[in-house]
């Protein structure tokens, strides 16, 4: 094995030496800095190759004894030595940070720079899918207003936008009944959403769980789905409940006669595609029918589905005058930003998440902090 070494300015200089003298097959052994100009000399570099015995000898070289090169090194225990393999996963982190840095909305209408302390907080607004002209809004105004000093402290970065989005998400405060006060809520929404399980956790807790002993009654108009009476009739049974089925637009007065002495009447709706207008337009035939009692409408909406597709949702049903919303299957899902971004662009106050199956425990009354915490983990399993 032949020692050769090679001299340069810099270290990618005398690299290139080598390279040229000694082609592909020379192995750098080492690379180090053996003048500087702070001592009044040129900067210089030498890179040492190794290079097979049976190899022609090369013009321009210098050869050294692998004891010569030893005693060299030894004698140069303050030489700086440079490693290209530390310098280069150096380069790409920082290139990770700038491409981390850039914003790239889809639309090209926008233009700015992240900068490294809101990075993270970046990256967890693109993981929530949140609407991507109120990220830019909320990032730009931030990084205007936040002082500088508390730009360096991570924990104050993240409780500053966690106050942004408080201040963005409608909430409905739960506001129990006095005693002799009686409330109408009706629960719409396409199929497979969660209404009828969203129903009975809400039977549940204001009939058992608030310590009021509020009396509650259930209405159906879901006669078309396969078992949806069943399901209801079972809840209503183990929860000792009065259970109305109406079946005609005229029938709803007399059912809500018979439930005169509730003070929570709930009423739950067949669903259907957002887009069969026909029976949107059913549940508002029933409404006619009693059009002189309040009843509040609560769209009730999967959380694991697209911003876009939440507004197609609302768009169609809002014909209803809709007057909250309440998110289901928050289980089901890492992204939470687009709740946020649907409920601040809609101005619909969230009144209840639903965040599994069980009834009733698994509802949780609306509250910004418990969203927020949502959308800070990619994850919503409870309390």
């Amino acid at each position: 094995m032949n020692m050769l070494s090679f001299l340069g300015e810099t270290p990618t200089i005398a690299l290139r030496n080598a390279q040229e003298e000694c082609g592909e097959d020379a192995i750098v052994v080492s690379t180090k800095k053996i003048s500087s100009a702070s001592d009044g000399n040129k900067d210089m570099y030498e890179v040492v190759v190794a290079l097979e015995d049976e190899q022609q000898p090369l013009k321009h070289t210098k050869k050294i004894s692998t004891n010569n090169t030893a005693s060299r090194v030894e004698q140069s225990k303050d030489v700086k030595f440079y490693d290209f393999k530390e310098e280069i996963l150096k380069m790409q982190d920082a290139i990770m940070q700038v491409q981390k840095s850039l914003w790239d909305p889809k639309s090209q209408l926008y233009d700015l720079t992240i900068p490294p302390e809101f990075v993270e907080i970046y990256n967890l607004f693109e993981q929530n899918e949140f609407d991507q002209e109120m990220t830019y809004t909320i990032m730009k105004k931030t990084i205007k207003q936040l002082p500088i000093a508390l730009k360096a402290n991570p924990k104050k970065v993240n409780d500053f936008f966690k106050l942004i989005l408080r201040r963005i998400i409608p909430i409905k405060q739960e506001i129990p009944l006095r005693k002799h006060q009686r409330k109408i809520v009706m629960m719409v929404g396409p199929t497979g959403v969660g209404k009828t399980t969203t129903i009975a956790k809400l039977a549940a807790r204001y009939a058992y769980k608030l310590g009021q002993n509020y009396k509650v009654g259930i209405v159906t108009l879901d006669s078309f789905r396969v078992g949806a009476i069943e399901q209801l009739q079972a809840y209503t049974n183990i929860m000792r409940l009065p259970l109305e089925v109406v079946k005609k637009p005229e029938e709803l007065v007399e059912a809500l006669l018979r439930l005169k002495d509730c003070n929570y009447i709930f009423i739950d709706t067949a669903g259907s595609s957002q887009h069969d207008i026909d029976k949107i337009e059913m549940i508002n035939e029933y409404q006619e029918r009693v059009h002189e009692l309040p009843i509040e409408k609560v769209l009730v909406l999967p959380a694991n589905v697209k911003h876009s597709d939440l507004i197609d949702i609302y768009t169609n049903y809002s014909r209803l005058n809709i007057s909250y919303l309440t998110f289901t299957k928050l289980d089901e899902t890492k992204s939470f930003g687009n709740l946020i971004s649907f409920a601040h662009k809609t101005k619909k106050s969230i009144t209840y998440f639903s965040i599994g199956q069980n009834v009733p425990d698994d509802l949780i009354v609306s509250d910004s902090s418990f969203l927020i915490n949502c959308f800070m983990n990619n994850s919503c399993s409870g309390r």
